[in-house]
């Protein structure tokens, strides 16, 4: 049997930090990644992809404001889908090129997700992810008054709007993917799905909030019975100590290990430790798999077993 994969993708994997903020540049980017997830498809791997989507439905809600004298503004749910269709596009459009090359005709599609989170969530008590511009003070508590949005100041930089972060509960279209696995490479919970909660009737609705797409990859992971969880990011390896001259990198971690580690404030917490945190329920959830986080370049090496670290129950 083949071996079912979730990969989920990082930021670097869509647009890089040198080139410019456009659709054009960020095309360039996934052609190259999309040469990577074709080596694995290659090699037999059944798999799903999901991505990130930061700075992309940042760029999409600034234009929607900046325009909102022409046409009235989309609500930041709505931006969410937006960045799912585009980006979704751009990687099953380059992904379907690269498996041509290599005499793979196989279906590569892009579903727009849905993801329920509680509504009771406590990050929607303590927002902290932001997203847009950067404005004055004047003008976040402008905003704060005209729009209800929650403004903080970022790192002396200016104000940024911020937004929860809850986790993913349910994937509304998890029976759609399940249907689609062994037929087509499938694009989902893209930038962690468009997050939802459900009513008392049953009826879903979109609220402004970024769902960590580390953790839905896993959640993902775990419903469509994935063998491993595949998280690509910029660095080879988890390290400790990271940065510092006696940074270790980590071949190898148990669930208690990378517990420990976690507790001990090893992971940053708004870079490394959402991987840490998916991989590790990934594995608690599934004793018996193993989660893998790596970068891009070493993916193929990391499924073999030659770097990357490997996160197991034991």
């Amino acid at each position: 049997m083949p071996e079912k994969i979730v990969i989920a993708l990082g930021g670097n994997a869509l647009q890089s930090g040198n080139s410019a903020p456009t659709a054009e540049a960020q095309l360039e980017v996934v052609r190259r990644t999309a040469q990577y997830i074709a080596e694995i498809s290659r090699r037999g791997y059944e798999m799903a992809i999901v991505h990130g989507n930061g700075p992309q439905v940042g760029r999409i809600l600034l234009a929607s404001e900046t325009a909102k004298e022409v046409v009235p503004p989309m609500p930041f749910d709505v931006c969410g889908a937006m960045s799912q269709g585009y980006i979704g596009y751009h990687i099953q459009q380059a992904l379907k090129y690269a498996l041509s090359a290599r005499n793979r005709n196989y279906p590569v599609v892009s579903l727009t997700t849905q993801v329920v989170v509680d509504r009771s969530d406590p990050a929607f008590q303590n927002p902290t992810k932001p997203i847009g511009g950067f404005c004055t003070e004047e003008e976040a508590r402008r905003l704060e008054q005209e729009k209800g949005y929650v403004m903080k100041e970022d790192s002396g930089r200016g104000w940024r709007r911020v937004v929860a972060s809850p986790q993913p509960r349910r994937i509304v279209e998890i029976g759609a993917v399940r249907l689609l696995w062994d037929h087509a490479i499938v694009i989902t919970c893209g930038g962690g799905g468009v997050p939802v909660v459900e009513n008392p009737d049953g009826t879903l609705e979109g609220v402004a909030a970024v769902i960590d797409k580390d953790y839905a990859a896993e959640l993902l992971a775990e419903q469509v019975d994935a063998d491993a969880l595949l998280i690509l990011t910029e660095v080879e390896k988890v390290a400790i100590n990271f940065g510092k001259p006696n940074q270790q990198d980590l071949n190898r971690l148990s669930l208690a290990e990378a517990a420990r580690y976690a507790e001990a404030g090893q992971f940053g917490a708004g870079s490394m430790l959402p991987k840490v945190e998916a991989a590790m329920r990934f594995v608690r959830a599934n004793p018996g798999k193993r989660a893998i986080i790596t970068s891009l370049d070493k993916a193929v090496d990391a499924l073999d077993g030659k770097t990357g670290t490997i996160i197991t129950f034991a």
